[in-house]
């Protein structure tokens, strides 16, 4: 065993014994010489669309703090900062700085179209964001951060039964604030942040908020003939959002928020042949800051998003009426070097390095996105014993999607288009109940019930091959019914247990993405899950300590995969007829003394695929598949664990602070692991991802003046800079993506008040 899975093995023991979720907040001093006052922070979680602590969810549930969110985004890093800081998350991409793919409890799903569905849904601002390319949005000026494991059938509905990664920014109050932050790092990387909030009258208050990101190029191209020194790697990305609130009343307001994200950015960066044949290890030469491309100038990625929503609530006595409207829009494109390489072997000229069996120059393009969301909720107000919510929910979306190809020999001369349209619509109607049976018991129930309907068109306009154009057009339909029920009992002051079962769907799926080779688009039902799972929520020793824990069981019925690979390459949905899944997570904080907090969590995963009938494409060579073959050499899959499931996830984190002069020195360090993972839904050798550990650090001083607040600090992400394999492309030439290199950087930030 080598040192790095000495380590990996040792932190995940370590873990287990101290695990936690919540952030670890640092002791502002509210003033000079005052007393620190240690304990648990008492987080509110809107996991149920009613604002409860986190003790009271009978849910596993994690919430992430605005400290924990800007610890781990000061290195630029996007959305999948995220990744496995919380039990049992993972987030990954082969798109770059967008289309960000998440996993809870091992169930995700690898598809890289823009058509794909997710069994984990993204709230951000109570509106749901269904297109993976919207779930991109950057995460700036930020409250809180929850992420719910398990089915949430009844409230959230479609697309979410794997769980929900819930983020809710900071609102508007009558009270002035403002925050402005300026960082610089590793690659020329900045990054500038301004937050400004507070009353315009009595009864309207507004917040603006300004995220500017940018990083140079720092990666070389060193292919013949393509030379060329800090290519690639950089990026430039501008965001914002404006909110109003209007308060006329205590019974009534009304909030507007306005956002966009405008980003430039290299494509993902793949690299052709990085994997040692016979192994999952690097090649010996692997060198993070060199590639071979032929295409490296093309290689580019832009995102323009907007967005609107209003929410409405009305407080009429016993009930409150709440309303949501939403409206997003998105444009991108995006092109890559898919083969990660140069030249091609059939090529009298081609000298490698490796096998490169083609060129491959593809694209995407959405001109055309609209989303629109409609969600009206009526919930009792503290009525006794009972309380309650219902409501109707209306989806609507519309897409073009444009696939592209090049040829690269011919210095990127476009030579195929298909076009793709998809409009999806559902509704739904949904119920809860919650019942206090007793001060100790608690009951909660609810159903949805939902109907989906997709349609999609296709047309091939120019083939690469010469292949003459055709249309062609898809349906899928549905109607579920979803829920759950749990129970929450008051062990005593400070522990609660809860028992919960819940059951939850994705819709239906299209894909199109082959029309560029052949008319073939391919379709998945309904998957279900139901789930069962158990668990404790406690704070004890005088409210220094805190321990959560869950253990789960779950089952997956006509579970959506997507098969990628083959002689073919090409990406077609199908469904397994089932896969299971168990595991436990544990969370805990633990104040040892007022000056130093320790924080872990370890989460426990295993899935495994249970269809004896479903084979797939193996590798069309270059990898060593490890499953048997069928008698037409498809790799059968049962018995696999889900792709991009590690079954260990953990982190663990220390703040250490010293008054000193006028202020407070500090010291925090945050470590993740998660184990290895397959990237692929049949095994082999060389495509399965070894186990990655990321440490991060920042040391710095807080102060106070007049109204205000300061912070300057020095940070550093992956600072044993670790290099390992995130991703693969089935492509025949062992190609690879690998994680984020280490970074340092200076950080200066103002709080006025």
């Amino acid at each position: 065993m080598n040192v790095f899975k000495k380590t990996s093995l040792a932190l995940c023991v370590n873990a287990a014994i101290f695990a936690s979720v919540a952030s670890v907040s640092g002791s502002a001093i509210a003033q000079e010489n005052a007393d620190k006052v240690v304990g648990i922070e008492v987080i509110e979680v809107t996991a149920r669309k009613r604002t409860e602590n986190v003790k009271d969810v009978p849910i596993s549930v994690s919430a992430l703090t605005p400290k924990k969110l800007e610890v781990l985004g000061s290195s630029g890093m996007d959305v999948r900062s995220l990744s496995a800081k919380v039990p049992s998350l993972l987030i990954e991409s082969s798109f770059g700085r967008t289309f960000p793919r998440f996993y809870i409890r091992g169930l995700g799903n690898t598809d890289f179209d823009l058509l794909a569905s997710q069994p984990v849904s993204l709230i951000y601002d109570d509106v749901v964001l269904e297109n993976a390319l919207t779930k991109g949005m950057p995460m700036f000026d930020i409250e809180r951060v929850e992420v719910l494991r398990g089915p949430q059938g009844t409230l959230f509905g479609r697309n979410t039964p794997a769980g929900i990664v819930k983020v809710q920014s900071k609102k508007p109050t009558q009270d002035f604030d403002a925050t402005v932050s300026g960082s610089y790092g590793s690659f020329g990387s900045t990054d500038f942040r301004l937050a400004v909030g507070g009353g315009l009258t009595d009864t309207l208050s507004a917040r603006f908020s300004l995220l500017q990101q940018d990083r140079d190029d720092w990666i070389d191209n060193k292919a013949p003939g393509f030379e060329q020194n800090d290519q690639l790697g950089g990026y430039g990305e501008t965001a914002a959002r404006l909110q109003l609130l209007w308060e006329p009343n205590d019974d009534f307001s009304a909030l507007f928020n306005y956002h966009f994200r405008d980003a430039e950015a290299d494509a993902r960066v793949f690299r052709a042949n990085i994997i040692k044949p016979g192994t999952n290890d690097l090649v010996d030469d692997f060198d993070r800051e060199t590639v071979f491309h032929d295409a490296a100038s093309r290689n580019n990625q832009t995102v323009d998003m907007k967005g609107a929503s209003l929410k409405i609530e009305y407080d009429f006595g016993s009930h409150t009426l709440t309303s949501i409207t939403g409206h997003e829009s998105a444009e991108m494109f995006s092109v890559g070097d898919i083969d990660g390489g140069y030249g091609a072997a059939f090529l009298p000229d081609y000298m490698g390095p490796g096998f490169i069996p083609f060129p491959s120059e593809t694209g995407a393009k959405m001109p055309d996105h609209k989303q629109s969301t409609q969600e009206i909720r009526i919930a009792s107000n503290d009525l006794g014993d009972f309380d309650y919510q219902f409501g109707f929910f209306l989806f609507d979306e519309d897409l073009t999607i444009n696939n592209l190809s090049f040829d690269t020999l011919a210095n990127g001369a476009p030579n195929g288009l298909a076009i793709q349209n998809m409009e999806t619509t559902a509704w739904a109607v949904f119920a809860s109940l919650d019942y206090q049976v007793s001060e100790e018991l608690s009951i909660n129930g609810g159903l949805r019930y939902s109907d989906d309907e997709r349609k999609w068109d296709g047309e091939l306009v120019q083939s690469p091959f010469g292949a003459p154009g055709f249309t062609e057009s898809n349906d899928v339909e549905d109607s579920q019914v979803s829920g759950d029920l749990s129970a929450s009992y008051k062990l005593n002051d400070e522990t609660n247990i809860y028992a919960r079962i819940a059951r939850g769907y994705r819709a239906p799926s299209i894909q199109g993405r082959s029309l560029l080779f052949s008319a073939n688009s391919t379709t998945a039902d309904s998957e279900t899950v139901d789930s069962v799972e158990t668990g404790f929520k406690s704070v004890f020793l005088e409210n220094t300590a805190r321990v959560d824990g869950s253990v789960y069981y779950y089952e997956v019925k006509d579970q959506q995969l997507t098969a990628v690979g083959g002689t073919g390459n090409v990406a077609s949905l199908l469904n397994a007829d089932k896969s299971v899944g168990y595991g436990f997570e544990l969370d805990s904080e633990y104040f040892l003394t007022a000056d130093f907090v320790i924080a872990a969590s370890v989460s426990y995963n295993h899935t495994e695929l249970k269809d004896s009938s479903v084979a797939v494409p193996g590798c069309g060579g270059g990898c060593t598949v490890t499953d048997p073959l069928n008698a037409d050499g498809l790799a059968i899959i049962d018995g696999n664990s889900l792709p991009q499931s590690p079954e260990w996830i953990s982190n663990i984190s220390a703040r250490w602070t010293k008054e000193v002069a006028d202020g407070e020195l500090y010291f925090y360090t945050d470590w993740s692991y998660r184990s290895e993972v397959n990237f692929f839904l049949y095994e082999s050798t060389e495509f399965k991802g070894d186990a990655l550990l990321e440490g991060g650090v920042r040391v710095g001083y807080e102060w106070f003046g007049d109204d205000a607040e300061y912070e300057v600090a020095l940070f550093g992400r992956n600072i044993t800079d670790e290099e390992q394999l995130t991703g693969a492309i089935d492509f025949n030439n062992l190609t690879g993506y690998v994680n984020e290199p280490r970074f340092w950087g200076v950080e200066f930030k103002a709080n006025f008040f």
